[in-house]
């Protein structure tokens, strides 16, 4: 397969990077609307066995909070993507856009690290949680994955925005 040469502008490897980042934010997509679906059909299917045959599933309430987690996670990770996640810095407003735009990069280095940081304890306690889960409940800690992957998600995206700098080109702090 022939390679391609780099764009004339010597930008391939942010090109690769927002390909990257547009294939993550489909696959995000996908995954946040697909588990939010299994989220209200299990929850309409508990509530039916419930309500009508006096039974339920004994550990639908626990896939349902685990479920939560996934449409939250996928949900903060396209947030974060398309940068329209929570700001609670004071110092964002009162910046100029020149100091915000130099803050960006470094700012969100900062905010992947953090994530990363995330990932590794999250890993650290399913481990954990694997070796002390009685056999019959380790299904549990296979669901809750969702915790390490769901932080290794945000920092990827901290890390990606990093690499390609701001999209709108004012550089407003995250």
């Amino acid at each position: 397969m022939p390679t391609r040469p780099p764009h004339p502008d010597g930008r391939a490897a942010p090109r690769a990077l927002r390909v990257l980042r547009e294939l993550l934010v489909r696959m995000e997509t996908g995954l946040a609307a697909a588990s939010l679906l299994v989220l209200l059909l299990l929850a309409l299917l508990q509530i039916v066995a419930r309500n009508l045959f006096d039974t339920g599933f004994a550990s639908a309430d626990t896939l349902s909070r685990y479920l939560v987690l996934y449409v939250m996670f996928f949900g903060a990770a396209l947030a974060t993507a398309g940068e329209r996640h929570i700001r609670i810095d004071v110092a964002n407003q009162l910046l100029n856009a020149r100091i915000r735009a130099r803050l960006y990069r470094p700012l969100q280095a900062l905010a992947a690290l953090v994530c990363g940081i995330l990932t590794v304890a999250a890993l650290r306690y399913l481990r954990d949680a694997w070796q002390y889960a009685p056999d019959h409940e380790r299904w549990q800690v296979l669901v809750g994955l969702i915790i390490p992957l769901g932080f290794a998600l945000l920092s990827l995206h901290y890390l990606l925005a990093t690499l390609l700098g701001p999209d709108d080109g004012e550089g407003a702090c995250s």
